[in-house]
């Protein structure tokens, strides 16, 4: 099992013919590999670091299930985090099956810059290309510069090389409308 204590790891997946697809995005205080606790031998998916200041802290299984054992507070911690984790899969899941290319391009951003993850959101966001945000919206990349130009204008994010995502960005997906209703109800103000 691995703990980023620091930084941004990109967790992907591959299929036979070789196609990747970007599953999630991790970050400070996230886990990676706790498939192991439940008798996973192999991982199903590969992890590659995004930001050169990442670090990483490598625990052995059994140092970790012992751990759990005999600490109350982390099994505590370790329990809540994996059932927040379910969550967020679900969430996810819906988010694919229900929302708009453009919300689900939102919700990402305000993922990866990890509004509501804690009290101090990390505005700026890795370098990612937009060929990988599409493949984690399910759309594509033509269909993400559409988007992001539109949330530039709109003072949603800032993007020259990093992108610098505003919590103005919720709006788009606490709302039901996109953001041309919400630009043109600002022009009408």
């Amino acid at each position: 099992m691995f703990y980023i204590q620091k930084g941004r790891v990109k967790i992907s997946v591959a299929s036979k013919q070789g196609k990747e697809a970007v599953v999630a995005i991790l970050g400070t205080g996230d886990f990676i590999g706790e498939g192991c606790l439940a008798g996973q031998r192999q991982a199903i998916t590969t992890a590659t670091v995004l930001t050169a200041d990442t670090l990483v802290l490598h625990i052995e299984r059994a140092v970790f299930q012992e751990t759990l054992h005999s600490e109350q507070a982390f099994a505590d911690l370790f329990l809540r985090y994996v059932l927040s984790r379910n969550i967020n899969f679900e969430e996810d899941l819906i988010d694919q099956l229900f929302n708009s290319s453009e919300k689900r391009l939102a919700r990402i951003l305000l993922l990866m810059a990890r509004y509501g993850k804690s009290d101090d959101p990390e505005p700026k966001i890795p370098k990612i290309t937009q060929e990988t945000l599409a493949e984690m919206v399910g759309t594509t990349r033509s269909r993400i510069s559409k988007f992001m130009n539109k949330f530039r204008d709109l003072g949603f994010i800032d993007y020259d090389g990093q992108i610098t995502v505003h919590r103005s960005l919720l709006t788009v997906v606490l709302h039901d409308s996109t953001p041309s209703v919400a630009l043109s109800r600002a022009k009408e103000k």
